[in-house]
């Protein structure tokens, strides 16, 4: 407990809220547990006022279990955030990261061998407070009795989880489970019209985006994609495919999408492909005030990296899809993402001189290939693109642990040239392999892997060696990402989204520009703390309204031919008995209010 004595005061707390799907939670009821003096507060949502019933200072600890669902009822409300979170559930995904896969309250009770309520009388409840609306007097000493079990769960797992907890690194995640709430808060603005009209006339369009795009391809028997058919047409074009173990064409949406990469021809039918097989317009998840919302999953993934739902985030489905991101009128949104993020945390993890100076130059695929003897010294983008790329694989590749089979497949070249340019890498940046390999001998030996700010992974007998190499690289790529967002969202900067390697950050037109440069600056000093002063560079690209976010080299093709397709059948619709019906055209913009926090 001698942890605990650096702060005054330490509340457990849990709230029960409503948030249907892409909405904003509504707080129902607040049970808070102080662990020294045992005080218990219990509040119905028409009982709280404009602060927390508890004090918000700097030594006052605030314990919860996946805070950042509290830290949404915080902001609905208008309370001024914790000062300092400690999150048990993320503490537990800390504890057992690699081995243990389910983290709910009740698994982590069991985990300890304390007791819980029943699982059924939990859903019970959860769904009772989703309900909203008013409650009766039983039901509402039933919210709170259910809400105080919680709580009174977090005061008993508080001294049985603590002896492993590395309070200031908990801490430094706690913070980011405030950004979480924060960045579900804000949203992603949606086109809410094209996404209607695609709903209306998403099944109708199917057989014709089958035609339309097959008419290249010939392999679709109706709406069956037909392997033999595809193994033809690859064979007609001279076009190296990977192949299954047993010989089969490789059909995952990892290969096509390596393979559209190397082969531009083959980017529409993986797209296609993609979007028969993935998309599912009715679960994306957007609210009555036209922004994508949905659980952002923070340390989902065994790197500790966001894992939200492919089908409710805008960033999870087909590339084109994300031309229904639109700012509202006088809004401008930024991406903004590290250039080469991930080989630039390898150059400053291992200290490679030669890595770090290929990352400084700019452009580290052609430095690699000048390195390497592949390329002239005076050569530049334009005069050797088919040599930089096959460098540039190269480089990617390294960081997966990609062996030389694999490598000659993603290329499609022999495999004994594969073999060539994994040794040049090893010999050109030899300290760098060194380094990796001694990432993987000491998780091997010691049982576990960890980032700079501890998040760890656990090893087993069957951990897979590449997967331990690449781990302290995007393991602290997450780090710096959480920290960045921790950063951007306590300066005001108001971000809709952390997508992997960037964010998606949105202020008024008239400001966009200034907001862009706080944003590199942040993100600049995020990387310089996780890598020990070494400074990552970042691009940003601006979209004012009426603009929408599109990938043009990925997306546009496919937007264009999707519109033009849901356009035409929904002109040869009948059932629009409304006006508020015709509004919901491409056209038409859902303008959603915009609100600080």
């Amino acid at each position: 407990m001698g942890l605990l004595r650096q702060f005054r005061q330490v509340w457990a707390i849990d709230f029960e809220f409503s948030a249907p799907d892409g909405e904003r939670p509504t707080p129902v009821c607040l049970v808070a547990r102080e662990y020294f003096s045992n005080r218990l507060v219990r509040l119905f949502a028409d009982d709280m006022r404009d602060q927390p019933p508890f004090p918000n200072d700097e030594d006052v600890l605030i314990v919860a279990y996946f805070s950042s669902a509290e830290i949404g009822c915080y902001l609905a409300l208008g309370w001024d955030l914790p000062k300092r979170i400690l999150d048990l559930w993320v503490e537990q995904r800390a504890r057992t990261n690699g081995r243990v896969a389910r983290c709910g309250l009740l698994d982590t009770l069991e985990f300890y061998g304390l007791d819980s309520i029943a699982g059924i009388q939990k859903i019970e409840m959860r769904e009772l407070a989703m309900r909203g609306g008013s409650y009766t007097p039983s039901e509402r000493r039933a919210l709170l009795d259910y809400c105080q079990s919680d709580v009174d769960s977090l005061v008993r797992l508080l001294p049985a989880m603590l002896p492993k907890i590395d309070l200031p690194r908990a801490l430094l995640r706690g913070r980011y489970m405030a950004a979480v709430a924060r960045m579900e808060w804000c949203g992603i603005p949606i086109d809410t019209a094209t996404l209607d009209l695609f709903r209306r006339n998403w099944d109708a369009i199917k057989g014709r985006l089958i035609r339309e795009i097959d008419r290249d391809f010939g392999v679709f028997d109706g709406h069956t994609f037909k392997q033999a058919l595809f193994a033809r047409w690859l064979a007609e074009r001279h076009i190296p495919w990977p192949r299954t173990p047993i010989g089969r064409l490789a059909l995952d949406g990892d290969t096509f999408r390596q393979q559209a990469r190397k082969h531009p021809q083959v980017a529409p039918l993986r797209e296609l492909r993609h979007s028969l097989s993935e998309m599912a317009l009715e679960k994306l998840s957007v609210g009555s005030d036209g922004r994508n919302r949905c659980l952002l999953s923070p340390f989902g993934s065994r790197t500790g990296r966001n894992q939200p739902s492919n089908n409710r985030f805008i960033f999870g489905p087909s590339v084109w899809l994300r031309g229904l991101i639109k700012p509202p009128p006088e809004r401008a949104l930024a991406y903004v993402d590290w250039a080469q993020q991930e080989l630039g945390v390898a150059a400053a993890l291992s200290g490679d001189t030669s890595l770090m100076n290929a990352y400084a130059s700019g452009d580290p695929y052609l430095a690699f290939a000048k390195e390497a003897g592949g390329v002239p010294r005076g050569a530049t983008k334009e005069s050797h693109p088919a040599e930089r790329n096959l460098f540039k694989v190269c480089a990617l590749a390294t960081q997966y642990g990609m062996q030389e089979h694999g490598l000659a497949q993603s290329l499609g070249v022999q495999t004994a040239m594969a073999r060539n340019l994994l040794q040049a890498h090893r010999e050109t940046y030899r300290k760098f392999w060194e380094w990796s390999q001694e990432q993987v001998d000491c998780a091997m030996l010691t049982g576990q892997i960890q980032t700079v700010f501890g998040w760890p992974l656990l090893t087993t007998d069957d951990s897979n060696p590449r997967s331990l190499g690449n781990f302290p690289v995007q393991g602290s790529g997450g780090e710096m990402l959480r920290l960045a967002c921790s950063m951007l969202t306590e300066a005001g900067i108001w971000v809709c989204a952390p997508v992997h390697d960037a964010v998606l950050v949105e202020a008024p037109s008239s400001e966009i520009e200034d907001v862009v440069r706080q944003t590199q600056a942040i993100m600049a000093e995020a990387s310089r703390i996780v890598l020990a002063g070494f400074e990552l560079a970042s691009d940003a690209e601006i979209i004012r309204w009426p603009a929408r976010y599109m990938d043009e080299t990925r997306g546009r093709v496919m937007w264009d031919r999707v519109l033009t397709l849901a356009s035409s059948e929904d002109e040869q619709r009948t059932d629009w008995p409304t006006d508020s019906d015709k509004l919901a055209h491409p056209n038409g913009q859902f303008v959603p209010p915009v609100q600080s926090y």
